[in-house]
């Protein structure tokens, strides 16, 4: 059963979607960062055999799923998230095409004359060997146990054709030829196990099984597989890659298969290859989706510059005193690393400019003005209350969490008209996720000054991470309206706005942000949606690349940032606080989706795919990257007529399907999954 192609092909015309991918992607334009992968995949030839009929031999000497297995190895050789073999050199003999002379052209005229000394070569049987008159064979479609000699293929010929005839660089011998003890007694199964060993003195190969052991099949193992084969292919989709560099060697292969063959048979049957001198880290399988998006380095520190108006003005940053500012005279303070900081100006005898957030981002200048205005009214035991509480805040843990929430308290029960004291018991109970108790008094910080606008601001970064868009917008509004300066505001508007749709307001407000506080990717991140989804895609092109710039930096080393509370994915079905989630490898990955789809909607398929591996680098679990991926493989196999890329396809639509089985994707992926199996054969032979 074999690929068909172009003209078949048009088949998967009708699986393409014809409106927006998943997140209403639709972009076109933009000059990719991303390259399709360089790693250097050898020209590659195979020859897969596997037969479970066999013409000669009774009902009770049948095997069950050789066939089934060959069809699973042909197919994950083929796939271009696998072996990287192209389907033209691979050739495939099951059943009854699997004869004496078939097997005698592809092995011994075929494969030698196209194997090149820098190339890799792989063989893999699946069916009956059995021993006769000393000499150790496996049983081809035709084979005759009453004429053994005459029907049989001679192992010793295929070391001989492969050692020696065939050139090439990596030689790989995949056997799973002892299924039975039916045909041949105990002592014959030790020989053809043993002759299988000795042809690895050249090659890497790899046998189901030790001497005196059988294969074992079943309907259990991926519908029906014989577990050795069915941890080969596992192994080569990635399983096996345990350096997490996307590509599965030799040695990876043969300790993988052996420790789950061995684990799932509870040690009657153990996979060998410790014959050979084969290069351990010959390249079997490679999956870029499956690389270790590697550390990040780390942040680069930001500096607070403070000014004032009044001289002798005493400053602390996070609740330590970093100087004093006067009139006129900036005070810098770098080596400031990057994220959130609570900052207040303090003068005797008067109120205190603060305390209130500043973000540093990573390499900028900020600069944070502080005004002294107002002269000391508040009562001593509200104000000591208030340290107590803030300092408690400051050391950010659930304890003192809870413990600041007490002097908070006792602060407003002091001066119940304490703005301050209000606004941080609100933050205090949105970082114990205590949202109710949170808007509760962040409301209330508003009611007692309308104009404090850090309470507007944290209200509406609240409101927009639990959804509630509209009164998140009314707040941020309000912001901005009495300063238009206020770039947290602004960012946070562009995202609410992105959320109803709200595109080109979106990115005004977007872009006020980046023109306040340049080095603000996620700003950049929403604006990149934002003008994707009004059609403006290279602008989006060039701001989500910008995002990717500013952002890659190890978040856990940069405190709480931008990722803490501040809206982050709502609309994405993701409300996750940084507590729980890395939400900066949550943004990453949508970028690089974004990116991928576009390209694809550009019908750029390779650069489309290289980023959509590179999203599931940082966030494997996401179905709508595997919907997005299996879509770019299909419409790549739709415009270049070739078919191996059906194969990862299959696989990114079953993945879809397995992580979120109720999006409207996983339904459209049942139905691409019927035609690919359609098309391809059988779907039972696809695992």
């Amino acid at each position: 059963m074999g690929f068909r192609t172009l003209a078949v092909l048009a088949i998967v015309a009708g699986m393409l979607p014809a409106q927006q991918a998943p997140r209403d992607l639709k972009y076109e334009g933009g000059a990719p960062a991303i390259k399709p992968s360089t790693v250097a995949i050898p020209r590659s030839y195979a020859v897969v055999i596997g037969i479970a009929t066999y013409k000669n031999l009774q009902a009770k000497d049948q095997l069950q799923f050789s066939e089934r297995d060959a069809e699973s190895i042909y197919s994950i050789l083929i796939s271009p998230e696998g072996g990287n073999f192209h389907a033209e050199n691979v050739h495939k003999l099951v059943g009854a095409h699997a004869t004496l002379a078939n097997l005698r052209h592809e092995l011994e005229e075929w494969l030698p004359s196209v194997a090149h000394d820098d190339d890799r070569v792989l063989v893999y049987f699946a069916g009956h060997g059995f021993v006769s008159g000393g000499r150790a064979y496996l049983a081809p479609y035709d084979f005759d146990p009453r004429n053994i000699a005459a029907t049989g293929y001679p192992m010793e010929t295929l070391g001989q054709v492969i050692g020696s005839r065939v050139r090439a660089k990596w030689k790989v011998l995949l056997t799973d030829a002892c299924h039975s003890g039916v045909i041949t007694p105990e002592g014959d199964r030790v020989a053809v196990s043993r002759a299988l060993l000795d042809l690895s003195s050249s090659m890497f190969s790899l046998t189901a099984s030790r001497d005196r052991e059988r294969s074992f099949e079943s309907a259990d193992w991926g519908g029906g597989h014989g577990i050795f084969t069915y941890y080969v292919v596992k192994g080569l989709e990635g399983a096996a890659d345990e350096s997490h560099d996307g590509i599965v060697t030799a040695d990876e292969l043969a300790d993988y298969v052996y420790r789950n063959v061995r684990e799932a048979t509870n040690a009657q049957q153990n996979p060998t290859s410790d014959r050979g001198s084969f290069d351990p880290n010959m390249l079997l399988a490679y999956l870029p989706s499956g690389v270790n998006p590697g550390v990040p380095p780390p942040p680069k520190d930001g500096t607070l510059i403070f000014e004032t108006n009044m001289d002798g003005v005493e400053v602390s940053v996070d609740g330590k005193p970093v100087g004093v500012v006067n009139k006129g005279t900036p005070l810098r303070i770098p080596g400031l690393p990057p994220g959130v900081h609570t900052v207040m100006g303090v003068h005797m005898g008067y109120e205190p400019d603060g305390p209130r957030e500043e973000t540093v981002y990573p390499g900028q200048e900020v600069t944070v003005t502080l005004k002294i205005l107002i002269a000391r009214r508040r009562p001593r035991a509200a104000v000591e209350q208030f340290d107590k509480g803030l300092d408690l805040y400051n050391k950010g843990t659930p304890d003192n969490y809870k413990k600041a929430t007490e002097a908070f308290q006792a602060a407003l029960q002091a001066d119940p008209n304490y703005s301050q004291a209000a606004l941080y018991l609100g933050r205090v109970y949105r970082d114990l996720f205590q949202d109710q108790e949170a808007e509760k008094w962040l409301r209330r910080a508003i009611e007692i000054d309308p104009d404090y606008l850090e309470a507007r601001a944290t209200l509406g970064g609240m409101l927009l991470d639990k959804g509630a868009l509209d009164e998140s917008i009314r707040q941020l509004n309000a912001v901005v309206q009495r300063d238009p300066k206020y770039a947290l505001a602004w960012y946070l508007l562009a995202e609410a706005l992105r959320m109803k749709e709200l595109y080109p307001d979106s990115i005004a407000a977007a872009r006020k942000a980046i023109a306040l506080t340049p080095n603000n990717g996620e700003a950049y991140f929403w604006l990149a949606e934002s003008l994707r989804l009004s059609g403006k895609y290279q602008n989006a092109c060039d701001a989500y690349q910008q995002y990717l710039k500013l952002s890659d930096f190890d978040s856990k080393l940069a405190g709480k940032m931008n990722y803490y509370v501040l809206g982050y994915l709502a609309g994405f079905g993701r409300k996750k606080r940084a507590a729980q989630r890395d939400v900066w490898k949550d943004l990453r990955s949508l970028a690089y989706f974004g990116i991928c789809d576009s390209q694809r909607l550009m019908n750029q398929f390779d650069t489309a795919i290289a980023y959509c591996q590179k999203a599931l680098t940082y966030d494997p679990s996401d179905p709508y990257t595997h919907f997005a991926l299996a879509l770019s493989y299909t419409s790549k196999a739709q415009a270049s007529g070739v078919v191996e890329p059906l194969v990862p396809a299959r696989k990114h639509f079953s993945d879809t399907i397995a992580l979120n089985p109720d999006l409207a994707e996983s339904e459209r992926a049942k139905k691409y999954i019927a035609k690919i199996d359609a098309l391809l054969g059988d779907s039972r032979l696809i695992q």
